[in-house]
Order: C-alpha cells, then structure tokens, then sequence
C-alpha cells in the first residue's frame, strides 16, 4: 500500500507541473488560457495553485500554506503597473512554536531579480511584507516572485517537512 500511496503522489506532482510552466527568460505560460493569471493569489482558492512554483506545503484548513526556507509564486503585474510600479503585499504568521526556537526571522524577496528591502521579525503574530516595486521589475507578463527566509525550521525538529511561515495571501496591486 505504501509504494501505491508513493506512486499516486508522483503521479499527482507530475500532472500538476503541467499547469504552470516557468522558463528560465523570465516568462511564464499557463496551459488553461481561459483564464488569466492572477495578480493577487488568495491561497484558499483553488484557481492560486497554478501560480505557486515552488515551497509551498499542501492546503490547510481550506485557507493557508505552510512554506518552506524558500518560496516562489508568478504574479500577473496590475495593468497600471508599467509606468507607476505596483505594491507587492505577502499576509503570513509567524507561529508562537516557530519563533519560540529561532528568535527572529528575516524575510527577504525579489521581483524579477529585483531584490526588495527584507525585514526582520522578533515576535509571533500577524504580518504583511509590503514593498514597492519598480516599474523596471514588471513586464507586461507574469513575473516571478522569489521569498526567501533566513531562519526556519528544518525537517524534523517538530514536523517532518521543513516550515517557514504559514501564508494566506500574496500580490500585486497598483500603486
């Protein structure tokens, strides 16, 4: 039962890479062209799956993600983005278990290769990462957005996948 449950999951991952397709020149492709990309990802919804690329943990309690150290999501720019940038925004948690045994957490992001200002955090609670981004950052296709975190919880230490922070939304909107 074990290799069936293994095989399924492979499968699963195999299929799902196909709905979204990054290339390494930046642009982003969606195989359903019936509808757009978004520029805010509400995790709870299902339509925000396609755009995460990578470090997302599966859907909890039908409205927020664990990440990982590292993660990556495609955002639609806001059509008035080209001359005026937009306002990229990440709504987490920092959990009293997460920052109990590592103190602070730093969180740092680029769009497009464009590094943002990271920011610090020494308590649990409630955030949003919130930095403008320059008009040179977005292109008039999906760009990726990259996070990265400085200090995490490794696999194992108090689940078996390695946590971060726990995400309910990320986006671009107009400035």
């Amino acid at each position: 039962m074990t290799r069936f449950a293994a095989a399924v999951a492979v499968v699963a991952t195999l299929l799902s890479a196909g709905a979204c397709k990054w290339n390494p020149a930046g642009s982003f492709s969606v195989d359903d062209e019936s509808q757009p990309p978004l520029s805010v990802l509400r995790l709870e919804e299902p339509r925000a799956d396609r755009q995460l690329l990578s470090g997302f943990h599966q859907l909890e309690q039908g409205a927020w993600r664990w990440t990982r150290r590292s993660f990556a999501v495609a955002l639609q720019p806001p059509p008035d983005a080209a001359p005026r940038g937009a306002r990229l925004a990440l709504r987490f948690r920092l959990t009293d278990s997460l920052m109990s045994r590592l103190r602070t957490v730093t969180l740092s992001a680029s769009v497009a290769h464009t590094a943002l200002p990271p920011e610090t955090y020494t308590k649990a609670g409630d955030y949003t990462y919130a930095r403008d981004v320059p008009p040179a950052a977005l292109s008039k296709g999906p760009v990726k957005v990259t996070f990265t975190l400085d200090h995490f919880l490794k696999a194992g230490e108090v689940d078996r996948r390695e946590l971060g922070l726990v995400v309910s939304s990320v986006g671009l909107v107009a400035r």
